[in-house]
């Protein structure tokens, strides 16, 4: 079927309300203004209030809400409206969900799913555009979700709900809008691996999220140069599939890492540390990154677009690591 990137999370969050009576959406809007980028258009009058539930504008308040739902038998989706805004969360999200299981013993798990949007390039200035999700990342405790494709959004969310332990889902901004197709029978998928979504024989390029669709331009214009790039998406940050990173810089020799968030301190950072402990004699150049600028995220198209990571850039940077080859 013909669908969107939006439809298929709404579709995935239909699908777990249907089959699951502990599941229930709570959030900023969710209920009937359908979600601050239409993502739950339309649940309110399918499920009810009790369901599809609109909380004040307090993201430590509602999420704490959820944490004592999950404790007490529900299953939460707990909607943020922006990464940014989770930041009035993280005591929540930090403090608590992760570590209430170790901090009990392993007595309690706390089986939430927070969702929340992430990413710039439209033109939302800095309080809505930023890419924490590699800081969320650290967290020992939390699982991390970074669903780019379709079919990933459509199935990442019920077998996310069935972790009995937090589960984080970061929604690139660019993405919602994207089509194309999906099939009828779509369903929940693994979201521990790693997945190569262009192979490729010279250099791997690693992404996530809303850089992959800029990765895989760029590899298809490095084709026209006679490189052949793999692109690697990573789908999960929190646990990396190290086996997957490894494996591709066995085949092509090469790396960059393409990632929306700063550089300094990321999680591009953190997989390049990893392919350098791990696999160091299988490099032939150093692992090159591109991140997005070290500001804020401006609100003019012309900087905002400047200071996120580019076609162009991945190319350069691609070209650059395979001409050390020689």
């Amino acid at each position: 079927m013909k669908t969107t990137y939006r439809e298929a999370m709404r579709a995935a969050i239909r699908d777990a309300l249907q089959r699951d009576e502990r599941v229930f959406l709570m959030g900023e809007d969710v209920g009937r203004y359908g979600g601050g980028f239409a993502v739950s258009l339309g649940l309110l009058e399918e499920f009810g209030p009790g369901r599809i539930r609109d909380t004040p504008l307090s993201e430590a308040g509602f999420v704490g809400a959820g944490i004592g739902a999950a404790l007490g038998g529900m299953r939460p989706i707990v909607e943020i409206m922006t990464v940014n805004f989770s930041l009035l969360a993280l005591d929540q999200i930090v403090n608590n969900a992760a570590t209430l299981l170790h901090m009990s013993g392993g007595q309690f798990n706390v089986p939430i799913v927070i969702r929340m949007t992430t990413g710039g390039g439209r033109q939302l200035a800095a309080q809505h555009s930023h890419s924490l999700e590699g800081w969320l990342a650290h967290i020992p405790g939390l699982r991390v979700l970074v669903p780019a494709t379709l079919e990933d959004a459509r199935g990442m969310l019920w077998t996310a709900l069935e972790d009995p332990d937090p589960v984080l889902i970061f929604e690139h901004g660019s993405l919602y809008n994207i089509a194309g197709e999906l099939a009828d029978d779509a369903g929940p998928v693994d979201i521990d691996r790693a997945a190569v979504r262009r192979e490729g024989s010279d250099v791997s390029i690693i992404t996530y999220g809303g850089t992959l669709p800029t990765a895989l331009e760029a590899a298809e214009a490095l084709s026209a140069d006679g490189i052949d790039a793999e692109v690697l998406d990573l789908r999960t940050l929190r646990p990396l599939d190290d086996a997957a990173i490894l494996a591709t810089v066995a085949k092509t020799h090469r790396a960059v890492v393409v990632d929306e968030g700063w550089r300094s301190g990321g999680i591009s950072a953190e997989i390049s540390a990893r392919i350098t402990e791990s696999a160091f004699y299988d490099l032939d150049a150093p692992v090159a990154r591109v991140c997005s600028e070290e500001v804020p995220v401006p609100y003019a198209r012309h900087l905002e677009l400047a200071a996120l990571p580019s076609v162009e850039r991945v190319v350069a940077a691609a070209r650059e690591v395979v001409g050390a080859r020689g």
